[in-house]
């Protein structure tokens, strides 16, 4: 079974309390879930809508081809309606008037005789559970679960009522759930704590305000600070004071919050501080669509600082791979002493999927502090010139007696201010020696479809559940197609490219932006071109669907 629902009208109407019911609903059920969500940046009115795809297999993407729409506005009727299957179904209200052959019911009317308007919505997704063969008593226990108790028994009766109101049209078996819900942000949040992250703050910035928040309501029970600074140039300042003193922390905006931190990037280069940093990208420049979706600031975060110093960029493709990623970044930041970078975007930070419990037993916390047997000299050097460019890095108060100085201005190995021409030299040649061993680290992009590929997908971040479906379905029908998705892309990989590219007949670039970013650094680190572009920068995401069709017109 593979079956999509959409859930459509205004901000304020209850969409999002839908769907996060009707999800769980079908998530406890024993079903894959996979929720795409379309909002707009207001607080009431406008056009939202919300798509629950389910099946009984895996599914990494959403649907361009609808089986229902459940809609609380004509709008919604009519912005979607010719994506509708030849069987799909359309319920509303009766109140709202149209020529069409419907599913119409007294939602509203129902609400009423309990006395609240607001129960309309769980009327209707009393409806749709008979409609597809789910069990009334499970959704109860999902509203007594996630419901307030002062307005669980009125959605319950609601419920009630609704499941009345259309006949059953399917039954799907229960299967087994063993798996959990979670989206981007909520993994990211979970691969900073499962790393030991005790110091975050932030200044809230669309799309990326949900990980302070889940941080924030596990801090007590976790032991984390959080703070809510007052811009995002405070932001990374506090996050590298915290880690200076010894502390895990992290930071993290959206592209214009993260433009603010750039003065305080650069100072993490110079004073050789490790710390994370996340971009939850949307689409710029400026405020551009505050809720919508771009991968454009790719050369940003590669280049993003004043001067020349070390950084490395991971981007995000999935929420299992931000939760490993995520803990992973703090231990190269740790070992390096530098700013690791990650990459995400509006669609990975928001989009919900079922997966299988992530694995707390692969991650493990990896300290690189000196202790008092590195010190060697009687006065400690913070800026040691060491073979492979990384200097023992000294906690403040750890012995007594030394201190630990840090400048932004260039500096000698014991930390004071200095400016001979030679020591800026081998300054600057330290940090970049680490490169050496960081590029040893580094990790290949992800390798996913035919064994050498007459046609080569690249791509980079969130692309990949939509690509990784559209590879799949392609393969079956005899094509011979491969894909590359990078997660690590700074510094860049190229062994996978050089060895899969050179026999390629099409290298097809595929990305959320106009330029073609990662094409760029192909051209940069490589021989190799890219013969066709699958470029999508209107702020919505690729769909498996879309990819199809695209890959079609061009092999």
């Amino acid at each position: 079974m593979d079956y999509t629902i959409l859930i459509g009208g205004a901000a304020g109407q209850g969409i999002d309390t839908t769907v996060g019911l009707l999800e769980r609903i079908i998530k406890r059920y024993g079903y894959h879930v996979f929720t795409y969500k379309n909002f707009m940046s207001m607080v009431r009115g406008g056009h939202n809508f919300m798509q629950i795809r389910f099946s009984d297999k895996p599914v990494t993407s959403y649907s361009t081809k609808l089986d229902m729409i459940y809609a609380f506005n004509q709008e919604s009727v009519e912005f979607h309606k010719d994506r509708l299957k030849e069987d799909g179904v359309v319920i509303l209200d009766k109140n709202i008037s149209t020529d069409e052959d419907y599913i119409y019911l007294p939602l509203v009317e129902t609400a009423k005789s309990l006395n609240n308007d607001k129960v309309a919505s769980s009327v209707g997704l009393g409806a749709i559970l008979n409609y597809l063969g789910l069990p009334l008593e499970l959704g109860k226990k999902v509203l007594e679960d996630e419901l307030a108790p002062k307005i669980f028994e009125v959605n319950r009766q609601a419920l009630e009522r609704g499941y009345e109101l259309l006949e059953r049209k399917y039954n799907i078996d229960k299967r087994e759930d063993n798996n959990i819900l979670i989206n981007g942000n909520q993994a990211l949040a979970l691969g900073a704590i499962a790393a030991g992250c005790k110091y975050y703050c932030g200044y809230p910035m669309t799309p990326s305000s949900s990980v302070m928040t889940y941080i924030a309501k596990h801090a007590n029970e976790m032991r984390i600070v959080v703070d809510q600074i007052e811009d995002e140039v405070g932001a990374l300042n506090m996050a590298l004071g915290a880690s200076y003193a010894g502390v895990r922390a992290m930071t993290g905006s959206s592209g214009g919050g993260f433009a603010l931190m750039v003065e305080a990037l650069s100072l993490a280069g110079i004073i050789e501080t490790p710390i994370v940093v996340f971009n939850a990208q949307r689409t710029g420049p400026a405020t551009g669509f505050a809720t919508r979706t771009e991968q454009a600031d790719l050369r940003f975060m590669i280049h993003a600082g004043h001067g020349e110093f070390l950084r490395m960029v991971i981007a995000l493709r999935s929420p299992e791979d931000a939760f490993y990623q995520t803990a992973r970044a703090f231990n190269l930041a740790d070992k390096y002493q530098i700013p690791v970078l990650l990459m995400t975007e509006e669609y990975l930070t928001n989009y919900n999927i079922t997966h299988e419990p992530f694995d707390f037993s692969k991650i493990t916390i990896e300290r690189h502090l000196a202790t008092e047997s590195d010190v060697t000299e009687e006065r400690y050097k913070r800026y040691k010139f060491t073979e492979n460019g990384i200097s023992p890095r000294l906690i403040p108060g750890q012995i007594k007696g030394q201190v630990v100085l840090v400048d932004s201005h260039e500096h000698n190995e014991y930390g004071n201010i200095d400016e001979d021409a030679d020591n800026r030299v081998k300054m600057v040649d330290k940090r970049a020696r680490k490169i050496d061993s960081l590029k040893e680290e580094i990790q290949e992009p992800w390798f996913i479809g035919s064994d050498s590929p007459e046609n080569l997908i690249v791509c980079w971040g969130a692309t990949y559940g939509a690509v990784k479906e559209a590879v799949n379905r392609l393969n079956e029908k005899g094509l011979s197609i491969g894909a590359l998705i990078y997660g690590d892309i700074w510094p860049f990989p190229t062994n996978k490219l050089n060895e899969l590219g050179r026999n390629a007949k099409r290298i097809i670039d595929i990305e959320h932006n106009s330029t073609g970013q990662l094409e760029s650094l192909i051209k940069e680190f490589t021989d190799l071109k890219c013969t066709d572009r699958i470029l999508k920068y209107d702020g919505r995401p690729l769909s498996g669907d879309e990819i199809v069709q695209r890959l079609d017109l061009l092999i």
